[in-house]
């Protein structure tokens, strides 16, 4: 059965982008295939008003984007998702940050596809929006202003709607509030009449979030600074939660930081080993924009212990531990959670499924001591799989007997933050 949503999210809902998926495509590919990945739309024989939107999501690893057709009908009150048309390009516009024009030519590229979704005459009511998040956090502000000034300009030229501050950084606590919004909606939770909410955990590549609401007032009285509570009104009700967003602390970021290269000189003569990769591995890696020569330890061990002792030096001291973590709570989390799940084979890469913490760490045991006789699918596997152990346990402090919901979608919508930040862009929900 399709989502519905009432008439007042027509336009919220047609200003969101809901991502996350990791479709690795080149710009040769989506230039040669864009006819064949296009939807097919289910309308209703008596639909009376099709409207469409776009929006992109820039993330640190890659650029994506969603094209969505909604259906008013005549003697319905409630339109109707109708379709979701999503693409995405590798690597993310940071990587782009000495030559912004490329970033200018992705973009392009991806509209391209939305010309080919959006019929001709809708284009100039068809509003697109561009959403940045830690890629761009992360680097120089010149430099990432530079990038989002390419992206803005081929907005003004396409035939677009183009809304005031289409183009921004997001703010990474709203990333972790706003997507606490979006799965809280999505499933149901997000009205007066439920006290239950689900919280959210989202691993990116340049940073994580935490979010949930507590239920008791001294998770909320003995945060470190204020910054770690945040309140807003939706739907007639107040909310106050616990949320934080740790920039440097996503996936990719981590691996940069366990390496020892996070900000290091010498890119260009420098090797950085790690006990997380197989011995004999060595190769190049690149992220933000930067190359990075890595490899195992060919001298020393490897090995879970090793690997686990170096990410502890990520983790330990930056992340807080709420006070309360309740088993009743349930966490959904997305993102790079999702993606090593399916990766290390815990969870179906369609459905996904419930884990508990201590999956994530045998299997990362499994990995990280078996690297030389079977090589993983990934040379970072044993790395990642151990960082999200690690984070999971000695950084938020959950139990290894804590029950995680990973996903990808919630009926048939994205998990991410896009939704939660149109209803904020429409209702300004006043969070601080």
């Amino acid at each position: 059965m399709k989502p519905t949503v009432p008439l007042l999210l027509l336009v919220l809902l047609a200003i969101s982008g809901l991502s996350r998926a990791q479709i690795r495509t080149s710009l040769l590919d989506l230039t040669n295939n864009i006819g064949s990945i296009l939807p097919s739309l289910s309308r209703p024989a008596n639909h009376s008003r099709i409207f469409y939107a776009v929006m992109f999501d820039a993330g640190s690893t890659g650029t994506r984007i969603h094209v969505y057709t909604f259906i008013q009908g005549d003697s319905e009150e409630l339109p109707v998702l109708d379709n979701e048309m999503f693409h995405s390009i590798k690597p993310g516009l940071s990587a782009y940050a000495d030559s912004p024009e490329m970033a200018g030519h992705t973009v392009r590229m991806l509209l391209k596809v939305a010309k080919k979704t959006v019929p001709r005459l809708e284009w100039k009511r068809t509003p697109v929006v561009l959403r940045a998040t830690a890629g761009l956090r992360l680097l120089a502000a010149e430099k990432a202003q530079a990038l989002l000034d390419q992206v803005q300009h081929v907005f003004d030229e396409s035939p677009f709607l183009v809304p005031d501050n289409s183009v921004t950084i997001m703010n990474g606590t709203n990333e972790g509030i706003l997507a606490w919004i979006s799965l809280n909606f999505l499933t149901g939770h997000l009205n007066a009449h439920t006290k239950k909410t689900v919280g959210i955990l989202d691993l990116g590549g340049g940073s994580t979030q935490i979010t949930f609401l507590p239920k008791l007032q001294k998770t909320i009285e003995t945060v470190p600074v204020t910054d770690y509570v945040a309140r807003f009104d939706i739907f007639n009700s107040t909310y106050e939660l616990y949320t934080y967003s740790y920039l440097g602390n996503g996936l990719m970021a981590a691996r940069l930081a366990t390496l020892g290269a996070l900000g290091a000189e010498g890119l260009e003569w420098r090797v950085f080993k790690s006990s997380c990769l197989p011995k004999k591995f060595r190769d190049e890696w690149s992220f933000g924009g930067l190359t990075y020569h890595v490899s195992g330890d060919p001298e020393g061990y490897a090995g879970f212990k090793l690997c686990y002792q170096e990410v502890l030096k990520v983790v330990k001291d930056i992340i807080h531990q709420p006070y309360e973590l309740e088993d009743s709570n349930v966490f959904y989390a997305f993102s790079y959670y999702y993606d090593r799940a399916v990766d290390a084979g815990l969870i179906d890469g369609v459905q996904g499924g419930m884990l508990e913490v201590r999956d994530f760490k045998k299997r990362a045991k499994e990995v990280c001591n078996k690297m030389t006789k079977y090589p993983p699918i990934s040379p970072f596997l044993c790395m990642d799989l151990t960082y999200i152990t690690c984070l999971l346990k000695d950084g938020f402090g959950f139990k290894e007997s804590t029950v995680l919901q990973l996903t990808k979608k919630v009926n048939n919508v994205e998990a991410s933050w896009a939704l939660g930040a149109t209803l904020d862009h429409f209702h300004n929900l006043k969070i601080h």
